[in-house]
């Protein structure tokens, strides 16, 4: 993290937005010793463990590192912050995640790809360089380098691409998808399951317009900050009203 690409002001509202998380005592020791034009390593693994939250079954550790394949979960009341690479997600309760069981080999250092499995819950995460996918039971989220939120819930599957581009589709119809570029929660899609299964019995809609919820951006100027990027809407954080 280069504390230096921030204006003054805006590293100090971004020092008290990391400092207030909740987060790791590594990442919070290096930035109680960092000075104004410090670089912050990343540092990878969990860096936020509220409640259950459980790997591969275990409860997960505070620094714990996130392999491929290894499948995270968060009970009632539960949260975490997890850093792959260049990539920061966080996961709210209830949430069941698979991370890159197909995993390209990494290229540069920190350059992850592969296949997210977001079986049930919310998960927000932020890219850096990736061709990641986030699979839903209802919806398919091809990653460019990107901010992304997303919802899996039995009726619905929710996506809204914060920032950045990604191919959405539905799953219950190859048909069913477009190409969106956003810069600051333009555009959020609700998912539908296929006939049968919740959905119209006329086959549809699988996808539709819907407005932002549940997800705020000082919680993306926060996971970008960890591994020192700033939302393409910029560095101040515009106040959205919480969703429930």
């Amino acid at each position: 993290m280069d504390l230096s690409r921030f204006h003054p002001t805006r590293r100090k509202m971004i020092r008290t937005l990391l400092l207030g998380a909740g987060l790791s005592p590594a990442v919070l020791a290096v930035l109680s010793r960092a000075s104004a034009n410090s670089r912050v390593p990343v540092i990878p693994g969990f860096q936020k463990i509220v409640g259950d939250v459980r790997l591969n079954g275990a409860p997960a550790q505070v620094g714990q590192l996130v392999q491929a394949g290894d499948v995270c979960t968060t009970g009632v009341n539960s949260e975490c912050v997890i850093i792959i690479g260049e990539h920061v997600f966080l996961l709210r309760d209830r949430a069941e995640v698979e991370f890159y069981p197909e995993d390209i080999e990494p290229q540069p250092t920190n350059f992850v790809s592969g296949t997210i499995k977001l079986v049930a819950g919310a998960m927000m995460g932020v890219f850096g360089d990736t061709n990641t996918v986030i699979t839903t039971p209802m919806a398919t989220i091809g990653i460019r380098g990107t901010g992304v939120y997303t919802e899996a819930e039995p009726q619905r599957n929710y996506v809204c691409l914060c920032y950045g581009r990604a191919h959405v589709r539905a799953n219950a119809s190859a048909a069913v998808g477009e190409d969106l570029s956003t810069t600051h929660h333009d555009a959020p899609r609700t998912f539908y399951a296929p006939p049968g299964e919740g959905a119209d019995e006329q086959g549809g809609p699988f996808m539709e317009a819907a407005q932002m919820v549940n997800h705020r951006d000082e919680e993306l100027i926060m996971l970008e900050a960890l591994v020192g990027r700033i939302p393409l809407f910029g560095p101040d954080p515009i106040k959205m009203p919480d969703q429930t």
